[in-house]
């Protein structure tokens, strides 16, 4: 049998197809997906489920007139590969290759850049208005799943189009998960509208939605039906579709959780490689999921809050061990921090963990509903930095800056799994003000970390090495990267080293210390320059007349794209190579200009 997937290079050669041939594609396609993923990694589950769907819609609708946005994009494989994208699939995620999402400026077809969850219903919705104001007859479909449909802004979405005739159609794609299962009051009324036991009314219907469904979302003879069908209603519409997610892969489709992101795995079998018996530092991640149990176990007025990533903040554990303090309120960031604050007023210690680019999405509830009013919540900011292949919208590089203008949040980053255990434990003792701790994706340096714990005091930095010259100022764990770029030097007695910990307050006392005692400083840290730690640094040594060249290294002012952590690094000059030769050009500076 020929291969037809290797005649299908736009969705205008799909629709030669006949219909009955349609099944095979899906097969082949699914297959192309697997056999890349299986050796470059990525998300495999997400676009496994939607590999019916995606054939339906390039065939049904005349893309990209007609205009495709999907939600976040964890499930768009299929829909790259199918829009002139397949001879360069095997780069995605790569340096240099294309984008593990949705992405204007790679494709027409790719109608709106995504990468967080939630955003489809509003800008479909925005093009659609576009289109009837500019009188074109297009299209507009939005594919979100049970997870990001339950977020805040895609009911706002909802809201709006059900008070306008836009031509919109909404697609459900309901798989019941997420990354992690999903959660929550809709959730439960979804399952019951698959089971045909609800009771109330259509909420979609009730929002004016020109509601049908649930369908079977393999079954593409009825999908592409539906699909026609809803090609010819007006105003919005909303089709409600049943998938699995890991479709096609056994494994995929019985542990959901491991195969939505599964890193290499054996294409034929399925089966992922045996881990190493080899001792490893832990993830940082799972420093706090270990140390919130220990810790809440011993501090009932401990609670751990986490929007939707029980499994990638390893907030599990403190579910698994205490469920009655432990939260996942859903794809629901703004929530989760305001809630976090109510429960602040109320003598609790909330930890509410966000990955550091998700918290952008709750910025006015960190400014207004915390930090004015001063209430000691805990935010576990994972994800800080770089974070390698998910690229522009998951670097949790922004944080330093976006936080440090806010008045009465303290800044905290640990250079190790220690400091991150310590710093926990500190503020768990009872602290008046919020506090932002942020530590990286992976994993650290250390094997011998669980040690005893002590109190870190709030504001103080640490001398980890002392020279005469040169004082390079970090902060966090490229701490680390500074420590093996001093070793080799000739010069290492010039240089000293301190790990600041605190962005905000900055240890004064220190940093007097510091530019008495030396001619020159470099910061550097894993977040942006702009508004950074380095330039808290600059506008101390203005304040205090200090007229020493300093230097600061961090992430430029421009969005970084995908690549692997350690490529970007080096791109960025922030690997131990590029600060060594730094240091290096500095010396000569001040000895020899």
């Amino acid at each position: 049998m020929k291969k037809l997937l290797n005649h299908i290079n736009l969705p205008e050669d799909l629709r030669q197809l006949p219909q009955k041939a349609l099944p095979q594609l899906a097969k082949e396609l699914r297959n192309f997906i697997i056999n890349i993923v299986a050796t470059k990694e990525g998300h495999l589950g997400a676009s496994l489920g939607v590999v019916e769907l995606t054939i339906a819609l390039h065939y049904v609708f005349n893309t990209p007139e007609d205009q495709l946005i999907w939600d976040v994009g964890h499930q768009a494989y299929g829909h790259k590969i199918l829009t002139g994208r397949k001879a360069v699939f095997d780069t995605n995620r790569q340096l240099g290759g294309i984008s593990g999402f949705p992405k204007r400026s790679e494709s027409v077809y790719d109608t709106f850049g995504v990468g967080h969850s939630s955003t489809s219903i509003s800008a479909a919705l925005g093009m659609a208005i576009a289109s009837q104001l500019k009188g074109e007859d297009k299209h507009h479909i939005a594919v979100i799943g049970d997870a990001s449909i339950a977020s805040g802004m895609a009911f706002e979405g909802l809201n709006h189009a059900g008070v306008t005739n836009a031509n919109l159609l909404v697609i459900l794609n309901d798989n019941a998960i997420g990354i992690d299962p999903s959660v929550g009051a809709l959730k439960q009324y979804l399952t019951n509208v698959k089971k045909g036991t609800e009771k109330q009314d259509n909420i979609f219907e009730a929002l004016n939605f020109n509601y049908s469904g649930p369908i079977d979302g393999h079954d593409l003879p009825t999908l592409l039906s539906e699909l026609k069908r809803l090609k010819t209603v007006k105003g919005p519409k909303f089709l409600h579709i049943i998938t699995t997610k890991g479709k096609g892969l056994k494994q995929a489709e019985l542990d959901q959780v491991k195969y939505h992101a599964p890193g290499k795995f054996d294409a034929k079998t399925g089966e992922l490689p045996l881990k190493s018996k080899e001792k490893q530092p832990p993830k940082f991640q799972d420093v706090f999921g270990e140390t919130i149990v220990e810790l809440a176990l011993q501090n009932e007025s401990i609670v751990g809050i986490t929007p939707a990533m029980p499994t990638g903040s390893s907030l599990k554990y403190m579910m698994s061990r205490i469920p009655n303090r432990a939260f996942d309120v859903g794809i629901a960031e703004q929530h989760a921090v305001t809630m976090a604050a109510g429960m602040a007023t109320q003598g609790l210690i909330p930890f509410c963990n966000i990955y550091s680019t998700f918290l952008q999405r709750a910025y006015d509830q960190v400014i207004h509903d915390v930090a004015l009013q001063n209430l000691p919540v805990i935010f576990c900011l994972d994800r800080a930095g770089l974070v390698g292949e998910d690229g522009a919208t998951h670097h949790g590089i922004f944080d330093l800056a976006y936080l440090n203008c806010i008045p009465n949040l303290v800044i905290f980053a640990p250079k190790d799994a220690i400091a991150l255990r310590n710093i926990m434990y500190t503020v768990q003792l009872g602290i008046d003000f919020p506090i932002a701790i942020r530590y990286p994706r992976g994993r650290g340096h250390l094997l011998n970390w669980k040690k005893p714990f002590k109190a870190i005091e709030i504001g103080k930095g640490n001398g980890l090495k002392i020279g005469t010259q040169i004082a390079v100022l970090s902060i966090g764990t490229i701490a680390k990267t500074i420590e093996d770029a001093i070793v080799g030097l000739d010069i290492a007695d010039a240089i000293s080293h301190y790990d600041m910990q605190f962005v905000k307050p900055l240890d004064e006392v220190l940093l007097h210390k510091v530019f008495k005692n030396h001619r020159a400083v470099i910061t550097v840290e894993d977040g942006t320059i702009v508004g950074g730690f380095g330039s808290a640094i600059l506008a101390f040594a203005n304040k205090h007349d200090y007229k020493h060249k300093i230097v600061t290294l961090g992430i430029e002012d421009q969005f970084i794209e995908h690549g692997s952590t350690n490529q970007l690094m080096q791109l960025q000059k922030l690997d131990a190579a590029s600060i060594t030769k730094e240091i290096e050009d500095l010396f000569f500076l001040i000895n020899n200009g």
